[in-house]
């Protein structure tokens, strides 16, 4: 008996170590061009770094390489039926405002979704029928 639950420690040990690094190896870096909002918050263009908080994959950390801006977002998970075609950020532009939207890893998945905003769902509605809204795609890379 004690055997069996020595061994059932060291297993459940081994997924707790292996789980924590895949989480440390999804961080993201990346060079957005244009300032964006996350969350609540708008951020300036630069480069980024974005990773989850610890273990828990629904907190996302965004850091400025610069030190200038840091913050952290809640997000939801998101799926998609083939794998990502690229690491890359996905935000929705109303005019010349952008809103970080998703985030995905080359060939997986599952990434991440951030919730829309109630400034962003009124920009959405108040702009419907503008046909310069879209969704722009930001190269991002793993570190």
């Amino acid at each position: 008996m004690k055997r069996h639950a020595f061994s059932l420690i060291s297993l459940l040990s081994l997924l707790l170590v292996t789980g924590s690094a895949i989480a440390q190896s999804s961080n993201l870096r990346a060079n957005v061009p244009f300032n964006f909002t996350a969350g609540e918050k708008t951020l300036p263009a630069g480069m980024y770094d974005i990773g989850s908080v610890s273990s828990d994959p629904k907190i996302l950390l965004l850091q400025a390489r610069d030190g200038t801006s840091s913050m952290m977002v809640g997000s939801n998970a998101a799926e998609a039926n083939k794998g990502a075609d690229k690491t890359k950020l996905v935000f929705n532009r109303y005019r010349d405002q952008y809103f970080l939207a998703e985030i995905w890893v080359e060939g997986a998945t599952r990434g991440r979704q951030l919730p829309k905003t109630s400034r962003e769902k009124e920009l959405a509605k108040e702009l419907a029928q503008d046909l310069t809204n879209r969704r722009v795609e930001i190269v991002a890379s793993l570190y």
